[in-house]
Formats: C-alpha cells, sequence, structure tokens
C-alpha cells in the first residue's frame, strides 16, 4: 500500500521479483509471454456487468426493505446508522487513528497469508506505513484491506464466541453501533487511500483490483443486510440477482452491433 510518506512494501517488491524470473524464463524458450497485467484488465471487464448487476439488486433490495417493508423503524439500523454517524464525525473531525488503520491494514494482509497457507516472517507497522514479508501473495492476500473490514469481522468473532456463555442479548444494540462505527472505519479508510495511488492496486491493475474490491464489498454488504434484516433472505436476494441479470443481458442482445 502506498502512502503520503515513503513506505517500504516489501510483499509487493518480492512478487515482482517472482513475475521477473518467470516472464524471463519463458523468453528464453521462444513464448509468447501476455503480462498479467493485461488478462486481469480484460478479468475486469468481465466483472464489470455482475459488479453493476450486483449493485442494482442490493439497491432494489435495500430500497424495498428499509421504505416498504418498514427497515428503517427497526433497532439495527438506528443504532448502526448512529455508529456510522459519529464514526462519519470523528474520520472528518478529529485526527484520523492512522496507526490504527495501518495495524489492522497489515494484520489483514497477514490474515489472508495465512489463510492461503503461506508465512509471515515480518510484520512492520509504522505511522508512515506498515509491510509484511511472506513467501505467498496474490491479489486476493493484496487487496484484502480493502474488501475485508478486519475490525468489524473481529467484533463478529468476539460477540458469537462469548454468546453461549454470557446474554449478550441486553447489549445487542452496542453491536449494532460498533458495527457501524468498525465498518464506517472501514469503508471511510479505504475511499480516502485509494486515490493515494495504492501500490496494492496497481501491482494487480487499478481496474481489476477495483472491481474486485467494489465487489467483494457489495457481497459483505447484502451479508449484513441479511443478517439484520428479517424480511430478507439469499433466496429472495438470489431472485432479484437473477431478474436483473437477465434485464441486462436483454439490454446487452438490444444493442444493434452495426448501424442500420
Amino acid at each position: 500500500m502506498a502512502w503520503p510518506t515513503r513506505k517500504r512494501n516489501r510483499l509487493r517488491r518480492q512478487s515482482v521479483l517472482r513475475a521477473s524470473g518467470t516472464a524471463s524464463g519463458d523468453a528464453v524458450h521462444g513464448e509468447v509471454v501476455i503480462p498479467t497485467r493485461w488478462v486481469k484488465f480484460v478479468a475486469g471487464i468481465f466483472l464489470l456487468p455482475l459488479v453493476w448487476v450486483w449493485t442494482q439488486s442490493f439497491f432494489a433490495v435495500f430500497a424495498r426493505t428499509t421504505l416498504h417493508q418498514r427497515f428503517w423503524l427497526t433497532e439495527e439500523f438506528w443504532f448502526f446508522g448512529l455508529g456510522s454517524l459519529l464514526w462519519a464525525i470523528a474520520f472528518f473531525g478529529l485526527p484520523r487513528p492512522v496507526l490504527l488503520y495501518v495495524f489492522g491494514h497489515e494484520l489483514t494482509h497477514a490474515i489472508w497469508v495465512w489463510m492461503m497457507g503461506g508465512r509471515v516472517s515480518r510484520f512492520r507497522v509504522g505511522r508512515d506505513g506498515g509491510s509484511i514479508e511472506t513467501d505467498t501473495n496474490n491479489f486476493l492476500i493484496s487487496l484484502a484491506p480493502y474488501f475485508f473490514p478486519i475490525y468489524s469481522i473481529l467484533l463478529i468473532i468476539v460477540y458469537g464466541a462469548l454468546s453461549p456463555f454470557v446474554d449478550l442479548w441486553p447489549y445487542r444494540r452496542l453491536l449494532f453501533a460498533l458495527l457501524g462505527v468498525t465498518w464506517c472505519f472501514h469503508l471511510s479508510f479505504t475511499l480516502w487511500m485509494i486515490p493515494k495511488g495504492q501500490s496494492d492496486l496497481r501491482q494487480h491493475g487499478t481496474f481489476f483490483s477495483l472491481m474486485v474490491i467494489l465487489l467483494f464489498n457489495l457481497v459483505l454488504l447484502t451479508g449484513l443486510l441479511i443478517v439484520a434484516s428479517p424480511q430478507v433472505g439469499w433466496r429472495g436476494f438470489g431472485s432479484e440477482l437473477l431478474h436483473n441479470a437477465m434485464e441486462f443481458s436483454a439490454w446487452i442482445c438490444s444493442i444493434p452491433i452495426l448501424p442500420r
């Protein structure tokens, strides 16, 4: 990840060295080498319709649930919104906790390295940025901090782990408020950092990276909506997704290839 000040990104440096070695080996054997960024750019183009359809479906279901099914009157909606509002005020009105974000960012990299079976040999965090040294890297590891809200996930894990032993139902309002704070923390810092030219995004192509980030965030938002609203289920959302996908396909087919 790139920062306004200098930052060493060992995760990125190692992946570049591996890619360079592979490319030179292919050139010796006279094979045609297609840059992975070109491939990922094409993959990003194919992801674009999925992102569009998912976005349309999410906002359609959210609007229908909020307005017609009175989701906006529920405790989940109001306390999540209250937490989001409080964090927005803090983000724009108080000194930003950059160190806390950097720690979460690098911790997310490390968690996804471990999930992929890799090893983290060094973990560095500072106000000027952070880095990890690892033997494993791919686009999911690089982009995870932008779609994996680490503090929200940790909050849910702690709540779920304590629930069998402690009656946490009286604290459900606090849970939704903290989820609002942590999710808005993730969203605000993600939107703040992306325009600064993040090396995590450039490494795999900015367009492809943005499509992946947007799609995964939409999936997580959909999951939160389904958990918080009893009126929405995966089957109902899947029907909405299929309906919008069919409409999008029909619209694509209706575009004339050649002018008449």
